[in-house]
């Protein structure tokens, strides 16, 4: 179960990072803004997901 909420959080990562990307190419803060607040939710994730590794091992 782990390494798929950790692939979810990497995946979340990288739209986070291309929305992010797009928005400052386009000049749109908004999008920008999106971004960035998709990365911090998928690091967020991954490092719950790592917490919980930790307590199982």
């Amino acid at each position: 179960m782990s390494g798929t909420e950790k692939s979810k959080a990497q995946t979340e990562q990288v739209k986070g990072k291309a929305k992010e990307t797009v928005g400052r190419a386009i000049g749109n803060e908004r999008m920008t803004a999106e971004g960035r607040a998709d990365q911090a939710k998928g690091k967020a994730r991954h490092a719950k997901e790592d917490v919980k590794d930790a307590f199982r091992h």
